[in-house]
């Protein structure tokens, strides 16, 4: 009959010497042991040579549904086994049921589990089994057994199995502890690399949710990414998040605007020149995307370039490889390359001013940010962080002026919102910004206004009507005054909106 061993510490001196040495260089060896998985497969190397086993399994215990999963199981060749039904269900059964080492000399004959199916169909001679108890709950089951031959076990060897088992158990605690300060030290690098990335990529809501997790699964890759947005959305911002939050995150990150620049100073700065290339070249230049090797080259408004530089870009995107200015080595590079444009490069390609091929090259992985008008939410959270940028933590925003805020369209964005929040800084008489201290850009001109105090007025209105498109309820609060006000002024001056 199978049995059930309970021990006590001091029976430790019922080991052989031979015993008690191996046992000390399994705690070395389990104790040396970081990651659970080299554990387990030193744990099945011992099991099966101290046994003299010709098989062994580490199967870790599902208690809601009574399962066994498979870790690791290999013979005494060492040859691997994949399949859990190699081994007796009933055995694992058996540990689990009862919490404690188990060994059978004779499986065959034990009335334990002579009975059970699979250990005649496996014709099980003899078979060891081991709970892995966490936290008084069983965790896993190491087992041994032979097929060919049965093995008999002393008294020593039952106690050696019974320290086994609990160095085991102890050594995983620890790893367990281990993998949760690791776990918990990649989450704090996460959310220190995000920060030092986001900046201005502040918000809640769900648009920004939506942008944030794209941005964190394409940055495990080294896929070119094309970031669509309007102007003042922070398409540079998310190029930099995009670079902080991968692998290449302490290499050089490297951009360059491409818009109102010289087609020859563009080239020259993208791939360097040779000395001599072209007058003032005084001496070898390293161009911006040889600098970004190992690193990230960010292009922003991609679609200015011209069809020279976007051969030689699409070059680059296909081989990895540049050539200097005026020279004709070619050097590999290994760069991750992130575009940007607020235009439409599709509609660009058809009218013949945007390669087709290098449009599909960079269109690997469009990212859009959203305007600032689609996730008016995050207006408040933008405000507060802006005033804390900008050294007046001290400041705080009227709810009229918020909400004034939340009503605006935003044709400029993020960008945008940080210009009126300086001039309101400016303008304010307290630390409290009002909505009065908010100008727009399209209202600057106002105040250089030379005119009659009525058309300073028509003027006024005017400027307000487009702000809010027309809308006459959002123009009346602005201005403080009544729907009625601004209905009677747009018949007086004839304003068509």
């Amino acid at each position: 009959m199978g049995k059930i061993f309970k021990y006590d510490i001091r029976e430790i001196k019922k080991l052989s010497q031979e015993q008690f040495e191996t046992l000390l260089k399994i705690s070395e060896l389990l104790n040396s042991s970081t990651y659970k998985e080299s554990l387990i497969e030193n744990v099945l190397d011992v099991i099966i040579n101290v046994v003299e086993a010709e098989r062994g399994l580490f199967a870790i215990y599902e208690s809601e549904s009574a399962n066994f999963k498979i870790v690791s199981a290999r013979n005494i060749n060492k040859e691997t086994i994949t399949d859990l039904s190699e081994f007796s269900s009933g055995v694992l059964q058996e540990v689990v049921k009862k919490k404690k080492p188990v060994i059978y000399h004779d499986a065959q004959s034990d009335p334990d589990i002579s009975q059970f199916e699979s250990v005649q169909i496996k014709n099980i001679k003899s078979v060891i089994g081991m709970p892995i108890i966490r936290n008084k709950i069983i965790w896993g089951v190491i087992l041994a057994d032979s097929t060919t031959s049965r093995r008999e076990f002393s008294e020593s060897n039952i106690l050696f199995f019974n320290f086994f088992s609990n160095l085991v158990s102890l050594a995983l605690d620890r790893i367990f502890d281990l993998e949760i300060l690791r776990d918990e030290k990649e989450l704090l690098i996460n959310r220190l690399n995000l920060s030092r990335q986001q900046t201005e990529l502040i918000g809640e809501s769900v648009a920004m949710k939506e942008l944030i997790s794209l941005l964190r699964k394409v940055a495990r890759t080294d896929a070119t990414v094309l970031i669509l947005g309007e102007s003042g959305t922070g398409k540079d911002l998310t190029a930099r998040a995009i670079h902080n939050l991968s692998d290449r995150r302490d290499k050089p990150f490297v951009a360059q605007f491409c818009g109102s620049i010289p087609e020859n100073l563009l080239e020259s700065e993208l791939f360097g020149y040779k000395k001599g290339a072209f007058t003032g070249a005084d001496s070898d230049k390293k161009g911006l995307i040889e600098a970004a090797d190992q690193g990230t080259f960010f292009l922003d408004e991609i679609s200015e370039i011209s069809n020279s530089v976007q051969a030689k870009l699409l070059r680059v995107i296909e081989n990895r490889e540049i050539t200097r200015l005026g020279d004709t080595e070619v050097r590999k590079v290994n760069v991750r390359l992130i575009a940007a444009t607020n235009r439409d490069l599709k509609e660009l390609v058809k009218q013949g001013k945007f390669r087709e091929d290098l449009y599909y090259r960079l269109n690997v992985f469009p990212v859009k940010i959203p305007p600032l008008r689609e996730r008016k939410e995050d207006i408040p959270l933008l405000v507060n962080y802006f005033l804390t940028k900008l050294g007046n933590e001290n400041y705080e925003i009227d709810p009229d002026a918020i909400e004034f805020l939340k009503n605006y369209f935003w044709p400029g964005n993020v960008r945008q919102l940080l210009n009126v929040l300086q001039r309101a800084i400016i303008l304010s008489d307290s630390n409290i910004i009002k909505k009065r201290d908010l100008i727009f850009e399209d209202e600057k001109d106002l105040w250089k206004f030379s005119g009659t105090l009525k058309e300073f007025e028509k003027h006024l209105l005017v400027s307000r009507l487009k702000e809010f498109k027309g809308n006459r309820s959002l123009t009346a609060e602005s201005l403080g005054v009544s729907v009625r006000w601004i209905q009677l002024k747009v018949q007086e001056f004839g304003i068509e909106i």
